[in-house]
């Protein structure tokens, strides 16, 4: 991988990062005024329209797309998202964005925790000891026993670990499957159960903020294709680190837009968790390379 290549996957990591986080800003917006059932059906549409678009320019088209070998994984993964994206929404209105990042930011380390029962890879003493401290600095940000607990806090908590899942899942599948494959699904499975849920909770939406959803469905077809092009010229060790920076773009928005505090206990915990995640990164990315080395030997 050149230096280009890599300067190029870390500006398009930083720019889906600031995207994801626009797109949880409006999500919070219109899940405060409405529905959250159907905000998220109305922004799978557009998602599913865009993942089957990328699938008619790809070699093979829709039947290329939609050929899996675990159609049940895939299906599990897919509404896995869906439970993950409808309970951080959820979080964001009742939480704000700066705690929900906060607390999101674990799951990383949620990820090498489970990839050794669900993938069989070996996790070393080094990062079983970053997770140990990453989940302390989120103890730090929860505060449990000190009276100013939240229970909602514990939304963010949940829609890690599913989204920690949902990670581990893709991987899974994608020792068989391309990644087209796992985002046609993703796409097109979450449109249909979306649909099938959103349908019974629709309500007149004022016209303003018809706006406010076209630019949620545009900000979210485009983080995604940010990322995927990422992945595309840069190798994941590089730029993986950088995605932290969505907690920091987020947390902006929510400090600035949304009136969120920056409580002492939550900036503390969210450097914990981030410091610990980022180690938990780079040894992920030197036990890989040492394994190419011996199996290049």
């Amino acid at each position: 991988m050149t230096e280009q290549n890599s300067r190029l996957g870390i500006g398009l990591m930083l720019a889906a990062t600031f995207v994801f986080s626009a797109q949880d800003g409006i999500s919070r917006h219109l899940a405060g005024q409405y529905n959250v059932f159907m905000v998220m059906m109305i922004r799978y549409w557009f998602f599913a329209a865009f993942v089957i678009l990328l699938a008619t320019r790809q070699a093979g088209g829709i039947r290329e797309a939609a050929r899996t070998t675990m159609p049940w994984i895939q299906g599990f993964r897919s509404l896995l998202l869906i439970a993950e994206v409808l309970t951080l929404v959820t979080a964001f209105v009742i939480l704000g964005l700066v705690e929900t990042h906060a607390i999101f930011a674990v799951y990383p380390l949620m990820v090498a925790a489970l990839s050794g029962p669900i993938l069989g890879e070996r996790v070393g003493w080094r990062r079983w000891v970053a997770i140990g401290i990453g989940f302390v600095g989120i103890l730090v940000i929860l505060q449990p026993g000190f009276g100013v607990f939240s229970p909602a806090a514990l939304l963010a908590v949940a829609g890690a670990a599913m989204f920690a899942l949902y990670g581990l899942l893709t991987r899974y599948c994608g020792r068989s499957d391309s990644a087209a494959t796992s985002f046609f699904w993703t796409g097109t499975v979450g449109a249909v159960a979306m649909t099938l849920i959103g349908v019974w909770f629709w309500e007149p939406m004022a016209a303003g903020d018809w706006a406010w959803m076209a630019l949620l469905c545009v900000t979210a077809s485009l983080a995604h294709w940010l990322l995927i092009r990422c992945y595309e010229v840069a190798e994941a060790s590089v730029v993986q680190p950088f995605a932290y920076f969505q907690l920091v773009f987020a947390s902006a928005f929510g400090v600035t837009i949304f009136g969120d505090a920056l409580e002492l206990n939550v900036v503390i915990g969210a450097l914990i968790v981030t410091s610990a995640g980022i180690f938990t990164l780079v040894r992920s990315a030197i036990a890989a390379r040492a394994m190419r080395r011996d199996g290049a030997r």
